[in-house]
Protein backbone atom coordinates (compact mmCIF):
# COMPACT_ATOMS: atom_id res chain seq x y z
CA UNK A 1 0.00 0.00 0.00
CA UNK A 2 1.50 3.29 -1.09
CA UNK A 3 1.35 6.20 1.33
CA UNK A 4 -0.27 9.37 0.05
CA UNK A 5 1.93 12.42 0.32
CA UNK A 6 0.39 15.06 2.56
CA UNK A 7 0.39 18.43 0.81
CA UNK A 8 -0.46 20.69 3.74
CA UNK A 9 1.11 20.88 7.15
CA UNK A 10 -0.46 22.37 10.24
CA UNK A 11 1.75 25.42 9.77
CA UNK A 12 0.64 25.80 6.12
CA UNK A 13 -3.01 25.81 7.15
CA UNK A 14 -2.40 28.18 10.05
CA UNK A 15 -0.51 30.70 7.91
CA UNK A 16 -2.85 30.60 4.89
CA UNK A 17 -3.99 34.08 3.87
CA UNK A 18 -7.15 34.55 1.84
CA UNK A 19 -7.67 37.51 -0.43
CA UNK A 20 -10.38 39.89 0.66
CA UNK A 21 -12.96 40.92 -1.91
CA UNK A 22 -16.18 42.87 -1.90
CA UNK A 23 -18.31 39.74 -1.73
CA UNK A 24 -15.71 37.60 0.05
CA UNK A 25 -16.18 34.98 2.71
CA UNK A 26 -16.77 35.83 6.34
CA UNK A 27 -13.22 35.88 7.71
CA UNK A 28 -14.25 34.72 11.20
CA UNK A 29 -16.09 31.72 9.75
CA UNK A 30 -13.07 30.79 7.61
CA UNK A 31 -10.77 31.14 10.64
CA UNK A 32 -13.02 28.93 12.77
CA UNK A 33 -13.16 26.31 10.03
CA UNK A 34 -9.38 26.37 9.60
CA UNK A 35 -8.97 26.02 13.38
CA UNK A 36 -11.09 22.86 13.23
CA UNK A 37 -8.98 21.52 10.36
CA UNK A 38 -5.78 22.26 12.28
CA UNK A 39 -7.07 20.38 15.33
CA UNK A 40 -7.92 17.39 13.12
CA UNK A 41 -4.47 17.50 11.53
CA UNK A 42 -2.83 17.57 14.96
CA UNK A 43 -4.92 14.61 16.04
CA UNK A 44 -4.07 12.68 12.87
CA UNK A 45 -0.37 13.44 13.24
CA UNK A 46 -0.40 12.27 16.86
CA UNK A 47 -2.21 9.07 15.88
CA UNK A 48 0.23 8.41 13.04
CA UNK A 49 3.25 8.89 15.30
CA UNK A 50 1.75 6.66 17.99
CA UNK A 51 0.91 3.92 15.47
CA UNK A 52 4.37 4.11 13.89
CA UNK A 53 5.96 3.73 17.33
CA UNK A 54 3.68 0.82 18.18
CA UNK A 55 4.42 -0.80 14.81
CA UNK A 56 8.17 -0.43 15.36
CA UNK A 57 7.83 -1.94 18.85
CA UNK A 58 5.97 -4.98 17.54
CA UNK A 59 8.38 -5.42 14.63
CA UNK A 60 11.29 -5.43 17.08
CA UNK A 61 9.46 -7.85 19.39
CA UNK A 62 8.75 -10.17 16.47
CA UNK A 63 12.38 -9.98 15.31
CA UNK A 64 13.60 -10.70 18.85
CA UNK A 65 11.31 -13.73 19.07
CA UNK A 66 12.53 -15.02 15.73
CA UNK A 67 16.14 -14.67 16.86
CA UNK A 68 15.67 -16.37 20.24
CA UNK A 69 13.12 -19.06 19.42
CA UNK A 70 14.33 -22.63 19.14
CA UNK A 71 12.46 -24.88 16.76
CA UNK A 72 10.31 -27.54 18.39
CA UNK A 73 11.79 -31.03 18.41
CA UNK A 74 10.73 -33.09 15.46
CA UNK A 75 8.88 -36.32 16.25
CA UNK A 76 10.79 -37.93 13.36
CA UNK A 77 14.19 -37.04 14.79
CA UNK A 78 14.47 -40.18 16.95
CA UNK A 79 17.64 -42.14 17.41
CA UNK A 80 17.79 -45.91 17.15
CA UNK A 81 18.09 -46.14 20.93
CA UNK A 82 14.81 -44.23 21.36
CA UNK A 83 13.07 -46.52 18.89
CA UNK A 84 14.37 -49.64 20.65
CA UNK A 85 13.26 -48.35 24.06
CA UNK A 86 9.78 -47.61 22.73
CA UNK A 87 9.59 -51.00 21.09
CA UNK A 88 10.67 -52.70 24.31
CA UNK A 89 8.06 -50.77 26.33
CA UNK A 90 5.38 -51.66 23.78
CA UNK A 91 6.31 -55.37 23.96
CA UNK A 92 6.16 -55.28 27.75
CA UNK A 93 2.75 -53.64 27.63
CA UNK A 94 1.30 -56.00 25.03
CA UNK A 95 2.83 -59.27 26.15
CA UNK A 96 3.39 -58.49 29.84
CA UNK A 97 5.13 -61.18 31.83
CA UNK A 98 4.53 -63.84 29.14
CA UNK A 99 7.55 -62.48 27.33
CA UNK A 100 9.90 -63.74 30.04
CA UNK A 101 8.36 -67.19 30.57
Amino acid sequence: MEATKIKLSIKDILNKEFKVSMRGYNQEEVDQYLDTIIKDYESFQNQIVALQQENAKYKKLLEDQKNTATPPPSPFNNTNTDVLKRLSNLEKHVFGSKLFE
